[in-house]
């Protein structure tokens, strides 16, 4: 896959930080937003942990963090981010990049790019030769892809339970070949 140019992505959103009992890192649970819903769990540092979720709960700090900080230096020369994207998945790890209005792509880790989308109101999009490869299906048989008005936040947080479950009888040895390990 091309570095500069991404050519098919899809949109995702992030559920949420998990910590995977017998694992040494948390993992970041990015979720497609349509077609077949899967699951991608991006293995991501405690700092990048920390910060993904203070991005995602839209906690103020007293001064700017790293994140906040490059969101501002961004807009002080008139520019924002236009969207992140999980690009590549390269012997193992995954590659990330910032995608400015200008067109201009910033490599950069996963969770830090993640954080900054959150903080700035980009969209995060995965490649979707990384699904392809790297993505966990959930077959929930209530899952259609459509969720009734009303109802969609109840049915992800069933699903996030769900999820969870699944992660909590998982014993280090089912994450030997996870892509970042």
């Amino acid at each position: 896959m091309s570095e500069s140019v991404v050519s098919f992505v899809v949109p995702v959103y992030l559920h949420g930080v998990v910590t995977v009992p017998g694992r040494q890192s948390p993992v970041m649970l990015l979720r497609e937003i349509g077609g077949e819903r899967r699951w991608l769990a991006v293995p991501i540092t405690e700092s990048d942990a920390e910060t993904v979720e203070s991005a995602r709960k839209r906690i103020q700090h007293p001064r700017p963090s790293t994140v906040e900080l490059l969101g501002s230096l961004l807009a002080g020369f008139g520019h924002q981010v236009d969207r992140v994207q999980v690009t590549d998945l390269r012997e193992d790890i995954f590659q990330a990049q910032l995608v400015l209005d200008t067109g201009a792509r910033i490599p950069a880790h996963p969770g830090d790019a993640v954080a900054v989308g959150l903080r700035t109101g980009a969209p995060v999009e995965v490649a979707d030769t990384v699904l392809d490869v790297a993505a966990v299906r959930l077959n929930l048989a209530e899952d259609t892809g459509r969720d009734p008005a009303g109802a969609e936040e109840e049915d992800e947080e069933r699903q996030i339970a769900e999820f969870r479950a699944l992660l909590e009888h998982a014993v280090p040895a089912d994450f030997d070949d996870l892509p970042g390990r």
